[in-house]
């Protein structure tokens, strides 16, 4: 960035300041990223090895890119996170409709240079004024993206094909910056047919006028595979100008899912207490959404967005902190009794592949949470030699949870119950009332689960015997 910024093009010229096209702009900002190992994308988990590669070679490489996922995959996040590639600040001609370039204008501005020339003045625009984005809908039109005539312009005795009778759509007015379509394949062809014009040929057409108008700009959009492979509505013309496709994907680990989680989520802290989830908790969430990915009830064509997980984190806290309030308790941690709670956070994140009365909601999501609830207790119980002694306290005894009880009463079932302290220190937890009581509900749960104790409910209330 030059210190004194130049006001006119003479300083401009003056100041030896080169003006990039946005994308060799982007390709050498990024070149120097990579030179300092700075992370490109910091707030996007899961993609190091596999999308962020792919979106690097095609900045070098001055690509246009689409990018093709199911929902809730970040291609938005990886849109808008682009704009850190462009400059801080760059100049135009001031008072341009499109951001001319000062010593190329494409627009009418280029008038205004051959009467002030040197004296011509010009602005400064930050690199966020730089970014525009459209959802794309059926009802999108061409005078939307690339512009349509002014009649209050033709009023006033312009000609239809002269320039300065058109109000620029979006595209233009993004000109020497980032312009992004989500959602692709719902525009109508007739607008998808525009898209590509200005994309490769340089022109726009309205109203039976063709115009030259070669636009600087980095077009990126995105596409859900099953509207983008088989229904076809992305015309072949248009597919074949974006010249990089990048497939997104889902978290591969368990892990990713849960950094996503806790990086996204909103839990606040009470006043008065204090939020404090097991690690297996989250464990159960996250392995949740990754049984639902692959479950043959679920439609996978629409996915099982990374939403499903923070949406039932939060809910999951939530329904916790209501049992805190209520019996005083200073510290919030969820138990296996609150994931009931979580069919609404996660029925309206699934689409099943057919609803009747033999496939319910609720039936399918409590499956889930069963199959998650039994491959973390397993992960952590790999050997069953800890049982014996605890099975052994209910040949004659049982045990009562629910998800009023408060916390303490859990403790007595440590002193009472034979094996049970063994089995707790296994889940490396904190060494408080609240977490003990989540970890003896996964034991009881997951014993159950592993068909080695009984489970009874009456009147809200579980019985493990």
């Amino acid at each position: 960035m030059i210190a004194q910024k130049p006001r006119t093009i003479g300083e401009l010229r003056a100041s030896e300041y080169r003006v990039l096209s946005v994308k060799e702009e982007m390709r050498q900002n990024l070149i120097n990223k990579l030179r300092k190992a700075e992370s490109i994308f910091p707030n996007i988990i899961g993609y190091d090895e596999s999308v962020i590669p792919q979106i690097e070679n095609a900045i070098l490489a001055g690509h246009d890119m689409m990018f093709v996922g199911e929902r809730g995959q970040a291609k938005t996040r990886l849109i808008r996170s682009l704009i850190t590639l462009l400059d801080e600040e760059v100049p135009i001609l001031k008072g341009s409709e499109i951001n001319d370039n000062p010593y190329a204008p494409v627009s009418k501005c280029r008038d205004i240079i051959r009467e002030f020339e040197d004296d011509t003045e010009i602005a400064w625009i930050r690199r966020e004024d730089r970014y525009g984005e459209k959802l794309a809908t059926p009802d999108v039109s061409i005078a939307d993206l690339i512009g349509e005539v002014d009649p209050i312009k033709v009023a006033e005795g312009r000609y239809l094909s002269d320039e300065l009778t058109i109000h620029f759509g979006l595209i233009p007015r993004t000109n020497r910056g980032i312009f992004a379509i989500n959602e692709l394949p719902d525009l109508v062809e007739k607008v998808q047919v525009g898209l590509f014009n200005i994309m490769e040929e340089k022109d726009i057409q309205i109203k039976g006028y063709k115009i030259r108008l070669p636009l600087d700009i980095c077009i990126v959009a995105t596409a859900n595979p099953e509207d983008y492979t088989n229904r076809g509505r992305i015309i072949t013309p248009l597919k074949d100008r974006f010249k990089s496709q990048i497939r997104t994907h889902y978290p591969r680990t368990l892990q990713d899912e849960i950094m996503i989680m806790e990086q996204e989520s909103k839990v606040s802290q009470g006043d008065g207490y204090t939020v404090k989830v097991p690690k297996f908790i989250k464990q159960i969430l996250a392995e949740i959404t990754f049984q639902a990915r692959s479950s043959h009830e679920i439609n996978q064509r629409s996915g099982v967005s990374v939403r499903t997980t923070i949406a039932n984190y939060e809910t999951i806290i939530a329904n916790a902190e209501k049992r805190a309030l209520r019996n005083g308790e200073r510290e919030v941690s969820p138990r296996i009794t609150d994931f009931p709670a979580l069919i609404p956070s996660t029925s309206g994140k699934i689409e099943l592949e057919y609803l009747g009365e033999d496939t319910k909601e609720e039936n399918v999501i409590d499956n889930l949470i069963k199959r998650a609830v039994k491959i973390v207790f397993d992960s952590y119980f790999t050997s069953h030699d800890i049982f014996p002694d605890l099975l052994e306290s209910f040949q004659h005894g049982y045990v009562e949870v629910s998800n009023t009880m408060p916390s303490d009463e859990y403790l007595n079932g440590l002193k009472e119950i034979k094996g049970l302290q063994k089995c707790i220190k296994a889940l490396d937890i904190d060494n408080s009332s609240a977490q003990i009581a989540s970890a003896v509900e996964l034991v009881l749960e997951g014993l159950h689960l592993s068909n080695k104790l009984n489970k009874e409910v009456i009147n809200g209330k579980i019985i493990y015997k």
